[in-house]
């Protein structure tokens, strides 16, 4: 990082303006599964939120990492809040008419 000031802003410099960032800590939610009882937590990346028109058709999934079994759960408002925020990767379920 250069020591130069940032243009705009003065005399501050680049260091002094990311000097009161912190890391970001990875979001883990925990889950577990129907099929083993395993219960555990998983990264964002770990999960998938498919958005429907009803909440029949609003779910997220993962892979068991204890028995590698496929799972599938409801998500009402508050689950789908919660993993948006939380940076699961999200598809968005059209219906034709």
């Amino acid at each position: 990082m250069s020591e130069s000031p940032v243009s705009g802003v003065g005399e501050m410099t680049v260091a002094a303006a990311f000097a009161g960032m912190r890391r970001a800590v990875p979001v883990v939610f925990k889950a577990g599964c129907p099929d083993c009882r395993g219960r555990f937590e998983l990264a964002a990346s770990a999960l998938r939120l498919a958005i429907g028109a009803t909440s029949r058709t609003t779910f997220y999934s993962f892979t068991c990492p204890e028995c590698g079994a496929a799972v599938r759960k409801p998500a009402g408002e508050r689950i789908v809040e919660l993993l948006t925020g939380g940076g699961v990767r999200t598809l968005r379920l059209h219906t034709t008419v």
